[in-house]
């Protein structure tokens, strides 16, 4: 089954600036506009974070439109990027649709997100580090 056409939520180290935007991103995206994803908690992981779901919490990233005509690579690329095969229990992500608000005029838009698989999601709330603000880009 193709997965539905919706944009991506990035929150990590696809975000600007980031050492994976301009690998994976650039040319592929239409558009991309700050966002906030609610019922979610930022966590920094090995050089980058993981979003663990949980109610109260708020993730500060970017919603990224890609381009129609580089929409399924681009979905190859991130699904390869975060190590994610549908199904597969020893992932670490999972690739989950989820409402997200836009910053410039808070409405919700549905996107993709990639959220911490169970497995990493007990283990990072037993002794991970979490970023209280849920902005990677302020964690330093």
């Amino acid at each position: 089954m193709t997965p539905a056409r919706l944009p991506f939520f990035v929150y990590g180290t696809l975000r600007p600036g980031e050492a994976n935007h301009d690998l994976f991103l650039r040319g592929r995206i239409r558009s991309e506009e700050p966002g906030r994803l609610t019922g979610a908690l930022l966590y920094d992981g090995p050089g980058y974070p993981y979003a663990v779901e949980e109610a109260g919490g708020e993730i500060m990233g970017e919603l990224v439109t890609p381009w129609a005509d580089a929409y399924a690579e681009l979905l190859a690329v991130l699904d390869e990027l975060e190590e994610y095969i549908p199904g597969d229990p020893s992932n670490l992500y999972e690739r989950v649709a989820r409402e997200v608000t836009r910053t410039a005029d808070g409405t919700a838009v549905r996107a993709w997100v990639y959220v911490a698989a169970p497995s990493v999601t007990a283990r990072l709330r037993a002794r991970g580090k979490l970023i209280e603000n849920g902005d990677w880009l302020s964690r330093r």
